[in-house]
């Protein structure tokens, strides 16, 4: 399949993200995209041409990377990828969850790179900046037909989401598998209601995207949860916790896997903001406990016992028993402090 569905028409040449990057600077904002299109959920799409699909990246426990969209309209405060909407001049902020760049030609460019001979078949960490399955993926299907084409250039892969239509792709992820290797991670921070209403505002229920877990194991797709991030104080305390990991066993989760939030320029300033907005007097413990981007050791190393322990007492297998990692998942470290579960 050669062609991509259109969701609207545009003029027959797209703009690179450098072009869009420099629209949005001259015009002070996402109102110089004049070609991008205002869709019902409140986003604004912007279809760019790429040069490349796969990403090389440096320390992390993989060499490439696959992104077919940038920004996300789930819109999760503690966001790690907020920081990279930067490099195309829009803020982390609203724009992060408001301004989709879909990347027009990505399978096209995906399958030519998979083609060269110089290519060794070396896995690929899918959906690592932002959410392949994100709402507006129903329309395009960029995520799907890279698999695709993933598959039948055998290259093992990794996809990580929050978004239960990943289960749509069941017949390529086992296809997937069969030929290469193929592991869904599928993304779920907390079962509690409350913090997911708040710190999730664009995602599906946990519980859909569980049964989505369920539902990818019993079709033969190894699929496991990351229960990333533990957000101190908010999803922190251990019956929230245990809570988490309950549910996550009781689905059939092949693995799972946490660490607690990191915070880094762009995600940190959205972050507090947001915490200054909401919960002013957590704001304040986090100045203190984030005094960098982790939190300290110490700290850390209480949850990482408490959750061990919860695993072990509903019997879910630990992440590092997989053979990938994913990229958020480096353990914290930093100075001295302290902010109770």
């Amino acid at each position: 399949m050669n062609t991509h569905p259109l969701l609207f028409n545009l003029a027959p040449a797209k703009p690179t993200t450098r072009d869009i990057a420099r629209q949005v600077k001259e015009h002070g904002g996402a109102e110089g995209l004049s070609d991008a299109a205002h869709l019902a959920d409140g986003a604004t799409y912007q279809e760019v041409i790429c040069r490349s699909a796969l990403n090389p990246v440096k320390g992390m426990p993989f060499n490439w990377t696959l992104n077919p969209y940038r920004g996300c309209t789930h819109g999760c405060h503690y966001c790690f990828a907020r920081r990279y909407h930067a490099q195309f001049e829009l803020n982390s902020d609203d724009a992060f969850s408001s301004v989709i760049l879909v990347k027009r030609n990505f399978v096209e460019v995906l399958r030519k790179e998979l083609d060269k001979p110089s290519w060794k078949r070396e896995y690929v960490a899918v959906g690592t900046a932002t959410d392949v399955y994100q709402p507006i993926e129903g329309q395009y299907k960029l995520t799907r037909m890279s698999l695709e084409a993933l598959a039948l250039s055998r290259t093992p892969a990794g996809i990580i989401t929050k978004g239960p239509m990943i289960v749509r792709d069941k017949d390529v992820l086992l296809e997937l598998s069969r030929r290469a290797g193929c592991t869904v991670y599928i993304s779920v921070p907390t079962v509690d209601e409350e913090a997911w209403r708040t710190l999730e505002p664009g995602t599906a229920h946990p519980l859909q995207r569980l049964r989505a877990v369920r539902e990818l194991n019993d079709a033969g797709v190894r699929a496991g949860v990351l229960m990333n991030p533990i957000v101190p104080g908010l999803t922190s305390q251990p019956a929230r916790l245990e809570q988490t990991i309950k549910a996550i066993a009781d689905h059939g989760a092949a693995f799972m896997g946490t660490n607690l939030l990191y915070l880094k320029d762009g995600t940190r300033a959205h972050f507090m903001n947001y915490l200054e907005k909401h919960f002013p007097a957590l704001a304040t413990k986090y100045r203190t406990l984030y005094r960098g981007a982790y939190a300290p050791e110490s700290y850390a190393k209480e949850v990482r016992g408490m959750v061990k322990m919860l695993q072990k007492k509903y019997r879910v297998a630990r992440r590092d028993e997989d053979p990938k990692k994913t990229p958020d998942e480096k353990d914290p470290s930093g100075a001295q402090g302290r902010l109770d579960y």
